[in-house]
């Protein structure tokens, strides 16, 4: 941009700022800007008054969470809303007069209308600094181009160019990219999103092939939009081949763990290993699969945590999976009685008192082995059966163990605990005549005199 197009866009600006201030100074057009005023002033009051009686009617609202969205939008811009239709009315009584028609009140009604519908269509955007952003900027164009002042702004960017090799970049050129990328990627995000839950809803899709499609679905509709953006703008794609070069070497070196993570994740889909819903343990870590994302697996687990686990991690240790090939899954209880027992009885009892929680599966039924001899009790291993096991295995663990106390002590079968015998005998005199101490035993162990072993006389029981 030379010096003599700057010095010209320089005289139409203060050419256009001194034509707007010799229209302020004539008395219709204070008048105009005073009942401009007056209907802002107009707007709010109704805004309050009728606020109230408004949001009750939009609280009756239920099942249109996109109605209710644009409801709500209208609502936090109630006086924006009245004063444009109020400027609506004042235009058109100002043409209906026969007249000279007032630019003002038709720019004013112009700029208030397109800032009221561009907040309101922008509340499709879930973040709100985004949301705001693109107000702004939409807002901004639209009022450059109400103003007639958009070629002029539009020339001044395109001029405002360097050149890199054989390519001239603007800064027109780089606000028009960053729209159109912007635009693009938000459309292929969306589409993406769409078609990721109509494949979810799929029923003849198995749960890891409609993750495995959803992402790669996304990711090529990204792609897709980032090229045919930088395409439409007119920038070459084939500068971005030295681009890729480096992209690979970062790759490789800086972003190995990313990339190890975005590879197993790729891998776990398509060996279907785990899917959503199935529960699983991973280290210490026991819960169900929420959902697979590229980098990262959602584990929720049973005291309301969500653990991200690496996607490596499933690759590299080991996993176990309790539904990977059916839902059902056996718990095992080990508990024991006293000898005095009979065991055959024990068995019939254990296995009847298993199958009363709820969960535990009936038709399965339960089995009871005895397993040993031990020190104080015959020892016997309870196994059942359940097919949630996302609702938890210590609860119902608790239960089964609560239900087999009841049994066994409705039958009077008692279960045996460690016991502990203090044995005490005389300690020997030492040879200088000192006093005589005592000792304390297990009954398992010698004599203790005076902190020496002494395994000689009878012991003395207390």
């Amino acid at each position: 941009m030379n010096e003599g197009e700057v010095r010209a866009f320089g005289r139409y600006v203060a050419g256009q700022f001194e034509n707007l201030l010799a229209y302020f100074r004539h008395p219709d057009s204070l008048l105009r800007i005073a009942i401009i005023v007056g209907a802002f002033f107009i707007a709010w009051l109704i805004a309050r008054l009728a606020g109230p009686a408004l949001e009750g009617e939009a609280r009756r609202i239920k099942g249109a969470p996109n109605l209710l969205r644009v409801v709500v939008a209208l609502l936090r811009r109630l006086r924006l809303a009245f004063f444009v239709l109020l400027m609506w009315g004042v235009t058109l009584i100002d043409r209906a007069s026969h007249g000279p028609a007032s630019q003002l009140f038709s720019v004013v009604f112009s700029l208030a209308l397109a800032y009221l519908v561009i907040a309101v269509a922008s509340r499709a955007l879930r973040n709100r600094l985004l949301a705001r952003t693109v107000t702004y900027i939409c807002w901004g164009i639209a009022a450059l181009s109400i103003l007639n002042l958009l070629d002029p702004v539009a020339g001044v960017l395109d001029q405002a160019a360097i050149n890199v090799g054989t390519s001239r970049i603007s800064a027109l050129l780089v606000l028009k990219a960053i729209a159109v990328v912007a635009v693009s990627l938000w459309i292929a995000n969306a589409l993406g999103r769409f078609l990721d839950n109509r494949i979810k809803r799929s029923e003849e899709l198995t749960p890891t092939l409609r993750v495995l499609i959803g992402k790669l679905l996304k990711i090529g509709l990204v792609v897709i939009g980032l090229a045919v953006a930088l395409a439409a703008v007119g920038v070459d794609l084939t500068a971005f081949t030295v681009l890729s070069g480096a992209v690979g070497v970062g790759l490789g070196f800086g972003l190995q763990k990313v990339v190890s993570n975005f590879i197993s994740g790729i891998i776990i889909l398509l060996d279907r290993s785990i899917k959503p819903g199935d529960t699983i343990t991973v280290g210490e870590t026991f819960g169900w699969i929420r959902e697979l994302h590229a980098r990262y697996v959602s584990v929720g687990t049973r005291d309301g945590k969500e653990y991200l686990i690496p996607n490596e991690d499933f690759i590299t240790e080991r996993v176990v999976n309790w539904s990977f090939a059916s839902d059902f899954v056996r718990i095992d209880v080990t508990f024991g009685v006293s000898y005095e027992s009979d065991p055959h009885e024990v068995i019939r009892i254990a296995k009847e008192a298993a199958v009363k929680p709820a969960r535990v599966l009936q038709e399965k039924g339960a089995v009871c082995w005895m397993t040993g001899f031990g020190e104080s009790s015959l020892d016997f291993i309870l196994r059942f059966w359940i097919k949630d096991p996302p609702a938890g295995i210590a609860n119902v663990k608790g239960e089964v163990l609560l239900a087999l106390w009841d049994a066994l002590k409705a039958n009077r079968i008692e279960i045996p605990y460690p016991h502990r015998e203090v044995v005490v005998r005389p300690a020997w005199p030492e040879p200088s005549g000192g006093p005589v101490g005592r000792a304390v035993e297990e009954t398992t162990g010698a004599a203790i005199v005076n902190g020496r072993s002494d395994d000689k006389g009878p012991p003395v029981r207390a």
